[in-house]
Protein backbone atom coordinates (compact mmCIF):
# COMPACT_ATOMS: atom_id res chain seq x y z
CA UNK A 1 0.00 0.00 0.00
CA UNK A 2 0.94 3.73 -1.15
CA UNK A 3 0.42 6.25 1.56
CA UNK A 4 0.58 10.17 1.90
CA UNK A 5 1.82 11.03 5.63
CA UNK A 6 -0.77 11.63 7.66
CA UNK A 7 -3.17 9.68 5.20
CA UNK A 8 -3.73 6.47 7.69
CA UNK A 9 -1.36 4.43 6.47
CA UNK A 10 -0.01 2.83 9.72
CA UNK A 11 -3.75 2.80 11.26
CA UNK A 12 -5.07 1.14 8.20
CA UNK A 13 -2.43 -1.49 7.80
CA UNK A 14 -2.47 -2.39 11.52
CA UNK A 15 -6.54 -2.51 11.30
CA UNK A 16 -6.29 -4.37 8.49
CA UNK A 17 -3.77 -6.92 10.38
CA UNK A 18 -6.50 -7.00 12.97
CA UNK A 19 -8.91 -8.43 10.75
CA UNK A 20 -6.78 -10.39 8.24
CA UNK A 21 -5.95 -13.35 9.60
CA UNK A 22 -2.62 -14.93 8.43
CA UNK A 23 -0.97 -11.43 8.12
CA UNK A 24 2.23 -9.48 9.01
CA UNK A 25 3.06 -5.64 9.44
CA UNK A 26 6.54 -4.91 7.33
CA UNK A 27 7.68 -1.62 8.10
CA UNK A 28 10.03 -0.53 5.46
CA UNK A 29 11.35 2.86 7.72
CA UNK A 30 12.59 0.21 10.59
CA UNK A 31 15.78 -0.24 7.90
CA UNK A 32 15.77 3.45 7.14
CA UNK A 33 16.34 3.93 11.11
CA UNK A 34 18.57 1.44 11.01
CA UNK A 35 20.84 3.03 8.27
CA UNK A 36 20.42 6.29 9.77
CA UNK A 37 22.14 4.94 13.06
CA UNK A 38 24.88 3.67 11.45
CA UNK A 39 26.11 5.85 8.87
CA UNK A 40 28.82 8.78 9.68
CA UNK A 41 26.81 12.47 9.44
CA UNK A 42 29.02 13.51 6.94
CA UNK A 43 27.67 11.00 4.38
CA UNK A 44 24.19 10.72 5.60
CA UNK A 45 21.04 11.84 3.65
CA UNK A 46 18.20 13.77 4.76
CA UNK A 47 15.40 11.51 3.26
CA UNK A 48 16.73 7.68 3.62
CA UNK A 49 14.62 6.10 0.99
CA UNK A 50 17.30 8.19 -1.16
CA UNK A 51 20.27 5.34 0.26
CA UNK A 52 20.29 2.82 -2.48
CA UNK A 53 19.83 -0.22 0.09
CA UNK A 54 17.38 1.37 1.64
CA UNK A 55 15.68 0.07 -1.70
CA UNK A 56 17.79 -3.03 -1.67
CA UNK A 57 17.25 -3.78 1.94
CA UNK A 58 13.42 -3.68 1.55
CA UNK A 59 13.54 -5.56 -1.23
CA UNK A 60 15.44 -8.57 -0.16
CA UNK A 61 13.40 -8.65 2.93
CA UNK A 62 10.14 -8.42 1.49
CA UNK A 63 11.13 -10.95 -1.50
CA UNK A 64 12.07 -13.19 1.43
CA UNK A 65 9.51 -12.92 4.37
CA UNK A 66 6.82 -13.84 0.88
CA UNK A 67 8.97 -16.82 0.10
CA UNK A 68 9.08 -18.12 3.65
CA UNK A 69 5.53 -17.04 4.81
CA UNK A 70 2.48 -18.38 4.07
CA UNK A 71 0.25 -15.19 4.78
CA UNK A 72 -0.64 -11.79 3.95
CA UNK A 73 2.37 -8.98 3.75
CA UNK A 74 0.91 -5.84 4.82
CA UNK A 75 3.23 -2.45 3.92
CA UNK A 76 2.69 0.58 5.38
CA UNK A 77 4.67 2.62 2.61
CA UNK A 78 5.18 6.30 1.26
CA UNK A 79 7.08 6.38 -1.60
CA UNK A 80 6.61 8.99 -3.95
CA UNK A 81 9.38 8.66 -6.40
CA UNK A 82 8.19 6.31 -9.86
CA UNK A 83 11.88 5.24 -9.55
CA UNK A 84 12.09 4.02 -6.00
CA UNK A 85 8.64 2.12 -6.82
CA UNK A 86 9.72 0.25 -9.64
CA UNK A 87 12.75 -0.66 -7.58
CA UNK A 88 11.01 -2.04 -4.78
CA UNK A 89 7.31 -2.89 -6.39
CA UNK A 90 8.25 -2.92 -9.99
CA UNK A 91 11.38 -5.96 -9.26
CA UNK A 92 8.73 -7.85 -7.23
CA UNK A 93 6.17 -7.76 -10.12
CA UNK A 94 8.79 -8.60 -12.52
CA UNK A 95 9.44 -11.94 -10.46
CA UNK A 96 6.13 -13.18 -9.65
CA UNK A 97 5.30 -11.64 -6.69
CA UNK A 98 1.88 -10.77 -6.29
CA UNK A 99 1.60 -7.33 -5.50
CA UNK A 100 -1.41 -5.13 -4.82
CA UNK A 101 -1.17 -1.65 -4.39
CA UNK A 102 -3.36 1.21 -2.99
CA UNK A 103 -2.67 5.22 -2.40
CA UNK A 104 -4.50 6.23 0.51
CA UNK A 105 -5.32 10.10 -0.42
CA UNK A 106 -6.52 12.91 1.35
CA UNK A 107 -7.34 16.77 1.26
CA UNK A 108 -3.77 18.95 2.41
CA UNK A 109 -6.24 20.38 5.30
CA UNK A 110 -7.13 17.03 6.21
CA UNK A 111 -3.76 15.79 6.48
CA UNK A 112 -2.33 18.86 8.77
CA UNK A 113 -5.14 18.28 11.16
CA UNK A 114 -4.70 14.77 11.30
CA UNK A 115 -0.91 15.26 11.61
CA UNK A 116 -1.69 17.71 14.43
CA UNK A 117 -3.80 14.87 16.28
CA UNK A 118 -0.66 12.73 16.54
CA UNK A 119 1.39 15.41 18.12
CA UNK A 120 2.92 17.05 14.50
CA UNK A 121 2.61 20.94 13.92
CA UNK A 122 2.72 22.95 10.23
CA UNK A 123 6.49 22.48 10.35
CA UNK A 124 7.33 19.04 11.38
CA UNK A 125 8.99 17.14 8.53
CA UNK A 126 6.06 14.90 7.65
CA UNK A 127 3.92 18.14 6.90
CA UNK A 128 6.66 19.84 5.16
CA UNK A 129 6.47 16.94 2.55
CA UNK A 130 2.63 17.06 1.78
CA UNK A 131 3.13 19.29 -1.42
CA UNK A 132 5.80 16.77 -2.36
CA UNK A 133 3.73 14.19 -1.56
CA UNK A 134 0.10 15.11 -3.42
CA UNK A 135 2.42 15.87 -6.46
CA UNK A 136 4.01 12.48 -6.70
CA UNK A 137 1.39 10.13 -6.31
CA UNK A 138 -0.82 11.50 -8.80
CA UNK A 139 1.86 10.01 -11.09
CA UNK A 140 -0.11 7.12 -13.29
CA UNK A 141 2.34 4.67 -11.24
CA UNK A 142 0.39 5.02 -8.21
CA UNK A 143 -2.69 4.68 -9.27
CA UNK A 144 -5.65 2.99 -7.30
CA UNK A 145 -6.37 5.93 -5.23
CA UNK A 146 -8.90 5.89 -2.24
CA UNK A 147 -9.85 9.05 -0.83
CA UNK A 148 -9.71 8.73 2.46
CA UNK A 149 -11.07 12.46 3.57
CA UNK A 150 -14.06 11.20 4.80
CA UNK A 151 -13.94 7.49 5.86
CA UNK A 152 -12.72 6.03 8.99
CA UNK A 153 -9.90 3.55 9.08
CA UNK A 154 -12.71 0.60 9.36
CA UNK A 155 -14.21 2.01 6.21
CA UNK A 156 -11.12 2.18 4.62
CA UNK A 157 -10.07 -1.23 5.69
CA UNK A 158 -13.45 -2.67 4.20
CA UNK A 159 -12.83 -0.75 1.01
CA UNK A 160 -10.00 -2.38 0.34
CA UNK A 161 -11.24 -5.56 1.38
CA UNK A 162 -13.61 -5.45 -1.10
CA UNK A 163 -11.33 -4.62 -3.66
CA UNK A 164 -9.33 -7.65 -3.37
CA UNK A 165 -12.37 -9.62 -2.79
CA UNK A 166 -10.79 -11.23 0.58
CA UNK A 167 -12.65 -11.77 3.74
CA UNK A 168 -11.97 -10.05 6.52
CA UNK A 169 -12.64 -11.15 10.40
CA UNK A 170 -16.04 -9.67 11.66
CA UNK A 171 -15.02 -6.46 14.03
CA UNK A 172 -16.81 -6.88 17.30
CA UNK A 173 -14.80 -4.40 19.59
CA UNK A 174 -16.82 -1.38 20.77
CA UNK A 175 -16.21 1.79 20.39
CA UNK A 176 -13.56 2.11 23.54
CA UNK A 177 -11.64 -1.12 22.82
CA UNK A 178 -11.07 0.44 19.21
CA UNK A 179 -9.89 4.09 19.97
CA UNK A 180 -7.94 1.69 22.46
CA UNK A 181 -6.30 -0.24 19.73
CA UNK A 182 -5.77 2.81 17.95
CA UNK A 183 -3.90 4.83 20.24
CA UNK A 184 -1.71 1.76 21.13
CA UNK A 185 -0.83 1.66 17.39
CA UNK A 186 -0.04 5.26 17.31
CA UNK A 187 1.83 5.40 20.13
CA UNK A 188 3.93 1.76 19.47
CA UNK A 189 4.95 3.91 16.29
CA UNK A 190 6.37 7.03 17.64
CA UNK A 191 9.79 7.37 17.25
CA UNK A 192 12.59 8.73 19.37
CA UNK A 193 15.68 10.09 17.63
CA UNK A 194 19.30 10.52 18.49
Amino acid sequence: MEFSFGSGKTQTSFELHRRLPHSFVFDPENAGFYIRKNIPKEVSKGDFQDYTMWREMNYSMLKYINSEYNGTIIVPMTLVQPQYFSEIVGKLRNEGVTVHHFTLCASKDVLLKRLRTRGEGRNSWAAQQIDRCIEGLSNDVFRHHLDTDNLEVGAVVETIASKLSITLQPDHRGRIRKIKDRLTTQIKQIRFFD
